[in-house]
């Protein structure tokens, strides 16, 4: 895993088309705002868990 510290303002470039940038950070909560194209999908981890469950139960129907 890659670690990295960032102020707010700062960027993150993954790969040649995201941007991550901190927003704010309050604490120990830290805002981020995600720039990817609209065929790559970006949700928080509970979400994208919840889709996967989801898929799964309806694959087995």
């Amino acid at each position: 895993m890659l670690v990295l510290s960032r102020v707010v303002g700062e960027l993150i470039s993954i790969g040649d088309d995201i941007t991550l940038r901190v927003l704010s950070v309050n604490g120990a909560s830290v805002r981020f705002g995600v720039e990817a194209p609209p065929k790559v999908n970006v949700h928080r981890a509970e979400v994208y868990e919840r889709i996967q469950r989801k898929q799964a139960v309806e694959k087995v129907r």
